[in-house]
């Protein structure tokens, strides 16, 4: 299956002030650079958490990882939201210790939450909205950010907020950000998909002509320039491998990009050697993730 889980660890549209463009060749990968050598040292907290969600008709849970010197200061930090692969099992979410290893190492002090995106007999929800008892996107972006902002010393605005998805977590985090583009200043796909899929792959059917517009985040792209304006920068950006063996993930990666060049939108597209895999990600993560903090605002 083109998005099966995720063995171990699971997880850029400039609209202002961010340098835009599309890459075909790999380039090489810069380390992120440390937001500032001030930054506390040692290793993430983490903690497990779980709410009622209206929006699934049951519970859901979530993994949060601290960053160095939460417990010990009364600043607020930005928070990262990351999106694991699809199908999977009822805790998935529960294996971000990787990325927020890898923000401590880097000096990116930032809160991470791996969001829960299936459950037992319903694996494969593309973290679409469905219906009722069955509305993912919309128990991710209100639900679970709502109880985020709540219960953690969070950056509780848009400028404090990242969204991060690996594979359909990649395209679950391109469209939660297009639907609601005042909850995310930053927005990346990591070996994502840009229409919903069923687990083979192929194009998903939907009741109707307009939901599977919704669901596609290239019919967006003409006005998605205008729909983000008002609410300043945003970065977007997206890298997939040379090797990924999934049909048309790379190519439907490149036609985002055209698509976005074409309608003058500002992004990241980078096409690396590599495949579909935990390694391929671990290898550019802290690029990756370093690079979407520092464009969050700082701790304060």
């Amino acid at each position: 299956m083109h998005r099966r889980p995720l063995p171990s660890l699971l997880l850029c549209l400039a609209l202002a002030g961010c340098a835009s463009g599309s890459a075909s060749t790999p380039p090489r990968t810069t380390p992120a650079k440390p937001v500032a050598a001030r930054a506390p040292k040692g290793p993430p907290t983490f903690a497990n958490g779980s709410f009622r969600s209206k929006a699934v008709g049951g519970t859901l849970h979530y993994e949060v990882a601290l960053p160095p010197g939460y417990a010990t200061s009364a600043r607020r930090y930005p928070v990262v939201y990351f999106l694991h692969g699809l199908p999977a099992g009822a805790a998935a979410y529960n294996h971000i210790g990787g990325y927020a290893h890898s923000l401590a190492a880097t000096g990116h002090p930032a809160i991470i939450v791996g969001a829960q995106g299936a459950r037992k007999g319903d694996t494969d929800p593309e973290w679409h909205d469905w219906g009722t008892g069955r509305n993912w996107e919309t128990a991710t972006q209100s639900e679970l950010v709502s109880q985020i902002d709540r219960r953690y010393r969070t950056i509780a605005r848009r400028s404090g907020r990242a969204i991060i998805g690996v594979s359909a977590g990649g395209y679950g985090a391109t469209l939660i950000a297009i639907h609601h583009p005042g909850t995310y200043q930053v927005i990346e796909s990591w070996s994502g998909y840009f229409i919903l899929t069923t687990p083979t792959g192929e194009p998903a059917k939907l009741e109707s002509a307009e939901d599977e517009a919704y669901a596609d985040a290239h019919t967006h792209v003409p006005h998605l320039k205008q729909d983000f304006a008002p609410y300043g920068k945003t970065f977007f950006g997206f890298y997939t491998g040379t090797k990924d063996p999934y049909p048309g993930f790379v190519a439907d990666n490149k036609r985002f990009a055209r698509e976005l060049t074409a309608a003058g939108v500002p992004h990241v597209f980078r096409l690396y050697e590599g495949a579909h895999n935990q390694d391929f990600w671990n290898e550019h993560q802290d690029d990756w993730l370093g690079r979407a903090v520092d464009r969050l605002d700082r701790p304060q």
